[in-house]
Protein backbone atom coordinates (compact mmCIF):
# COMPACT_ATOMS: atom_id res chain seq x y z
CA UNK A 1 0.00 0.00 0.00
CA UNK A 2 1.29 3.46 -0.92
CA UNK A 3 1.19 5.78 2.10
CA UNK A 4 0.58 9.52 2.02
CA UNK A 5 4.18 10.08 3.19
CA UNK A 6 5.64 7.96 0.38
CA UNK A 7 3.46 9.79 -2.15
CA UNK A 8 4.68 13.18 -0.90
CA UNK A 9 8.30 11.98 -0.94
CA UNK A 10 7.95 10.68 -4.50
CA UNK A 11 6.54 14.04 -5.61
CA UNK A 12 9.53 15.79 -4.01
CA UNK A 13 11.95 13.49 -5.85
CA UNK A 14 10.18 14.00 -9.19
CA UNK A 15 10.25 17.77 -8.61
CA UNK A 16 13.95 17.64 -7.81
CA UNK A 17 14.71 15.71 -11.01
CA UNK A 18 12.47 17.82 -13.24
CA UNK A 19 14.87 20.75 -13.58
CA UNK A 20 17.79 20.40 -16.05
CA UNK A 21 20.16 22.36 -13.79
CA UNK A 22 19.47 20.02 -10.90
CA UNK A 23 19.99 17.04 -13.16
CA UNK A 24 23.31 18.54 -14.17
CA UNK A 25 24.26 18.85 -10.48
CA UNK A 26 23.46 15.18 -9.99
CA UNK A 27 25.51 14.34 -13.09
CA UNK A 28 28.52 16.13 -11.62
CA UNK A 29 28.07 14.41 -8.26
CA UNK A 30 27.77 11.08 -10.06
CA UNK A 31 31.10 11.71 -11.80
CA UNK A 32 32.75 12.95 -8.59
CA UNK A 33 30.92 12.51 -5.33
CA UNK A 34 31.57 14.56 -2.20
CA UNK A 35 31.96 18.02 -3.79
CA UNK A 36 31.86 21.37 -2.04
CA UNK A 37 29.57 24.26 -2.95
CA UNK A 38 32.53 26.10 -4.51
CA UNK A 39 33.38 23.16 -6.75
CA UNK A 40 29.79 22.84 -7.94
CA UNK A 41 29.49 26.58 -8.59
CA UNK A 42 32.65 26.50 -10.72
CA UNK A 43 31.44 23.51 -12.73
CA UNK A 44 28.03 25.03 -13.40
CA UNK A 45 29.26 28.58 -13.96
CA UNK A 46 26.51 29.74 -11.60
CA UNK A 47 26.36 32.07 -8.59
CA UNK A 48 26.60 30.60 -5.11
CA UNK A 49 23.02 31.72 -4.38
CA UNK A 50 21.66 30.00 -7.49
CA UNK A 51 23.56 26.79 -6.81
CA UNK A 52 22.50 26.79 -3.15
CA UNK A 53 18.84 27.18 -4.20
CA UNK A 54 19.00 24.09 -6.43
CA UNK A 55 20.95 22.09 -3.84
CA UNK A 56 18.34 22.94 -1.22
CA UNK A 57 15.60 21.38 -3.37
CA UNK A 58 17.73 18.27 -3.91
CA UNK A 59 18.38 18.06 -0.16
CA UNK A 60 14.68 18.45 0.67
CA UNK A 61 13.99 15.48 -1.60
CA UNK A 62 16.87 13.65 0.17
CA UNK A 63 18.47 12.90 -3.20
CA UNK A 64 21.54 14.80 -2.01
CA UNK A 65 22.98 14.49 1.50
CA UNK A 66 25.43 16.94 3.07
CA UNK A 67 28.23 15.95 5.39
CA UNK A 68 30.56 18.32 7.22
CA UNK A 69 34.23 17.43 7.63
CA UNK A 70 35.97 20.15 9.60
CA UNK A 71 35.02 23.48 8.04
CA UNK A 72 34.12 21.96 4.69
CA UNK A 73 30.61 20.85 3.66
CA UNK A 74 30.53 18.05 1.12
CA UNK A 75 27.56 16.99 -1.02
CA UNK A 76 26.81 13.33 -1.79
CA UNK A 77 24.31 11.45 -3.91
CA UNK A 78 21.76 9.56 -1.81
CA UNK A 79 20.27 6.76 -3.96
CA UNK A 80 17.86 5.45 -1.30
CA UNK A 81 14.82 7.61 -2.30
CA UNK A 82 15.34 6.66 -5.94
CA UNK A 83 15.58 3.01 -4.90
CA UNK A 84 12.25 3.38 -3.10
CA UNK A 85 10.66 4.92 -6.19
CA UNK A 86 11.96 1.98 -8.19
CA UNK A 87 10.44 -0.53 -5.76
CA UNK A 88 7.05 1.19 -5.34
CA UNK A 89 6.28 3.04 -8.54
CA UNK A 90 7.99 1.13 -11.34
CA UNK A 91 5.85 0.67 -14.45
CA UNK A 92 6.36 0.08 -18.16
CA UNK A 93 6.43 3.86 -18.57
CA UNK A 94 8.80 4.68 -15.71
CA UNK A 95 11.04 1.61 -15.93
CA UNK A 96 13.70 2.97 -18.32
CA UNK A 97 14.19 6.16 -16.30
CA UNK A 98 13.99 4.69 -12.80
CA UNK A 99 16.16 1.72 -13.67
CA UNK A 100 18.89 4.06 -14.84
CA UNK A 101 18.65 6.29 -11.77
CA UNK A 102 18.69 3.35 -9.35
CA UNK A 103 22.21 2.51 -10.52
CA UNK A 104 23.63 5.79 -9.23
CA UNK A 105 26.73 4.90 -7.25
CA UNK A 106 29.11 6.94 -5.16
CA UNK A 107 32.61 7.35 -6.63
CA UNK A 108 35.57 9.60 -5.90
CA UNK A 109 38.11 10.54 -8.55
CA UNK A 110 40.52 11.98 -6.00
CA UNK A 111 40.05 10.17 -2.67
CA UNK A 112 40.82 12.08 0.54
CA UNK A 113 41.48 10.06 3.68
CA UNK A 114 39.38 12.34 5.91
CA UNK A 115 36.27 12.48 3.68
CA UNK A 116 33.32 10.08 3.98
CA UNK A 117 32.94 7.87 0.92
CA UNK A 118 29.42 6.40 0.76
CA UNK A 119 26.75 8.44 2.54
CA UNK A 120 23.12 7.35 2.78
CA UNK A 121 20.13 8.90 4.51
CA UNK A 122 16.72 7.33 5.03
CA UNK A 123 13.68 8.35 7.09
CA UNK A 124 11.87 5.48 8.80
CA UNK A 125 8.57 5.67 10.67
CA UNK A 126 9.69 3.88 13.81
CA UNK A 127 11.29 4.50 17.22
CA UNK A 128 15.03 4.62 18.01
CA UNK A 129 14.62 1.49 20.17
CA UNK A 130 13.00 -0.52 17.38
CA UNK A 131 15.49 0.72 14.80
CA UNK A 132 18.42 -0.16 17.06
CA UNK A 133 16.94 -3.60 17.62
CA UNK A 134 16.55 -4.11 13.86
CA UNK A 135 20.20 -3.20 13.31
CA UNK A 136 21.62 -5.36 16.11
CA UNK A 137 19.35 -8.43 16.33
CA UNK A 138 19.83 -11.47 14.05
CA UNK A 139 16.10 -12.20 13.79
CA UNK A 140 15.76 -8.85 11.99
CA UNK A 141 18.94 -8.80 9.88
CA UNK A 142 18.02 -12.17 8.37
CA UNK A 143 15.02 -10.44 6.79
CA UNK A 144 16.79 -7.52 5.10
CA UNK A 145 20.59 -8.03 5.18
CA UNK A 146 20.98 -10.73 2.53
CA UNK A 147 19.63 -13.39 4.93
CA UNK A 148 22.62 -12.94 7.24
CA UNK A 149 22.48 -13.16 11.05
CA UNK A 150 24.43 -10.48 12.92
CA UNK A 151 26.29 -11.42 16.11
CA UNK A 152 28.31 -9.40 18.63
CA UNK A 153 28.52 -8.61 22.36
CA UNK A 154 28.27 -4.91 21.36
CA UNK A 155 31.27 -3.96 23.49
CA UNK A 156 34.04 -1.73 22.13
CA UNK A 157 36.74 -3.94 20.66
CA UNK A 158 34.47 -6.97 20.38
CA UNK A 159 34.15 -8.85 17.08
CA UNK A 160 31.09 -8.43 14.87
CA UNK A 161 30.06 -10.98 12.25
CA UNK A 162 27.28 -11.51 9.75
CA UNK A 163 26.74 -15.24 9.32
CA UNK A 164 25.29 -16.36 6.01
CA UNK A 165 22.27 -18.64 5.77
CA UNK A 166 24.73 -21.48 5.05
CA UNK A 167 26.57 -20.92 8.33
CA UNK A 168 29.82 -19.31 7.19
CA UNK A 169 30.88 -15.75 7.94
CA UNK A 170 29.80 -13.28 5.27
CA UNK A 171 31.12 -10.10 6.92
CA UNK A 172 33.55 -9.57 9.78
CA UNK A 173 34.53 -6.52 11.80
CA UNK A 174 35.18 -5.04 15.22
CA UNK A 175 33.12 -2.65 17.32
CA UNK A 176 34.65 0.83 17.44
CA UNK A 177 31.93 2.83 19.20
CA UNK A 178 28.52 2.05 20.70
CA UNK A 179 25.90 4.53 21.91
CA UNK A 180 22.70 2.47 22.12
CA UNK A 181 19.83 3.83 20.01
CA UNK A 182 22.04 6.67 18.74
CA UNK A 183 25.29 5.53 17.12
CA UNK A 184 27.15 2.39 16.11
CA UNK A 185 30.61 2.32 14.49
CA UNK A 186 32.34 -0.86 13.36
CA UNK A 187 34.94 -2.03 10.87
CA UNK A 188 33.88 -3.94 7.79
CA UNK A 189 35.48 -6.75 5.80
CA UNK A 190 33.61 -8.80 3.19
CA UNK A 191 35.26 -12.14 3.92
CA UNK A 192 32.84 -14.07 1.69
CA UNK A 193 34.44 -12.59 -1.43
CA UNK A 194 37.84 -13.89 -2.53
CA UNK A 195 38.95 -10.46 -3.75
CA UNK A 196 37.30 -8.16 -1.22
CA UNK A 197 38.56 -10.12 1.78
CA UNK A 198 42.08 -8.93 0.91
CA UNK A 199 41.09 -5.24 1.23
CA UNK A 200 42.00 -3.51 4.47
CA UNK A 201 38.89 -3.32 6.70
CA UNK A 202 36.85 -0.17 6.07
CA UNK A 203 34.48 1.52 8.53
CA UNK A 204 30.68 1.75 8.83
CA UNK A 205 28.89 4.35 10.96
CA UNK A 206 25.17 4.14 11.77
CA UNK A 207 23.64 7.32 13.22
CA UNK A 208 20.05 7.50 14.50
CA UNK A 209 18.24 10.78 15.11
CA UNK A 210 14.66 10.98 16.34
CA UNK A 211 12.46 13.51 14.51
CA UNK A 212 8.94 13.51 15.99
CA UNK A 213 7.39 10.19 14.93
CA UNK A 214 10.16 9.19 12.51
CA UNK A 215 13.85 8.38 12.76
CA UNK A 216 16.52 9.69 10.40
CA UNK A 217 19.09 6.97 9.80
CA UNK A 218 22.39 8.12 8.33
CA UNK A 219 24.87 5.49 7.22
CA UNK A 220 28.45 6.41 6.31
CA UNK A 221 30.82 3.83 4.87
CA UNK A 222 34.37 5.21 4.69
CA UNK A 223 38.08 4.65 5.41
CA UNK A 224 38.77 2.87 2.13
CA UNK A 225 42.23 2.66 0.59
CA UNK A 226 41.01 4.35 -2.58
CA UNK A 227 38.54 2.75 -4.99
CA UNK A 228 38.96 -0.79 -3.72
CA UNK A 229 36.82 -3.77 -4.70
CA UNK A 230 34.93 -3.33 -1.43
CA UNK A 231 34.30 0.34 -2.20
CA UNK A 232 32.85 -0.48 -5.62
CA UNK A 233 30.58 -3.29 -4.43
CA UNK A 234 29.14 -1.71 -1.29
CA UNK A 235 27.39 1.18 -3.10
CA UNK A 236 24.57 -0.88 -4.65
CA UNK A 237 24.71 -3.29 -1.72
CA UNK A 238 23.72 -0.68 0.86
CA UNK A 239 20.80 0.43 -1.34
CA UNK A 240 19.20 -2.99 -0.91
CA UNK A 241 19.94 -3.22 2.80
CA UNK A 242 18.53 0.19 3.73
CA UNK A 243 15.45 -0.17 1.53
CA UNK A 244 14.78 -3.55 3.09
CA UNK A 245 15.28 -2.22 6.62
CA UNK A 246 12.80 0.62 6.05
CA UNK A 247 10.18 -1.67 4.53
CA UNK A 248 10.50 -4.24 7.30
CA UNK A 249 10.05 -1.69 10.10
CA UNK A 250 7.19 0.18 8.43
CA UNK A 251 5.21 -2.78 7.11
CA UNK A 252 6.36 -5.76 9.15
CA UNK A 253 7.20 -7.60 5.94
CA UNK A 254 10.52 -8.25 4.24
CA UNK A 255 11.19 -6.51 0.93
CA UNK A 256 11.70 -9.01 -1.88
CA UNK A 257 14.44 -7.70 -4.16
CA UNK A 258 15.37 -9.77 -7.24
CA UNK A 259 18.99 -10.81 -7.60
CA UNK A 260 18.90 -9.48 -11.14
CA UNK A 261 17.49 -5.98 -11.63
CA UNK A 262 16.11 -7.08 -15.00
CA UNK A 263 13.79 -9.51 -13.19
CA UNK A 264 11.94 -6.50 -11.74
CA UNK A 265 10.92 -5.18 -15.15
Amino acid sequence: MVTYESHVMSEAVFKALADPTRRKLLDWLFKKDGQTLTELCDRLDMTRFGTMKHLRILEEAHVVVCRRVGREKFHYLNPVPIRQMHDRWISKYAAPVVSTLSHLQHSLENPMSNKPRHVYEVYIRTTPAKLWEAITKPEFTRQYFYESAIASTWKVGAPLVHKSSKGGNMLEGKIVEVIPMKKLVHTFCAVHDEVEKNDRPSRVTWEIKKLKDVCKLTLVHDDFDGETSTFKSTGPGWNHVLSGLKTLLETGKALGIPDDEEDAA
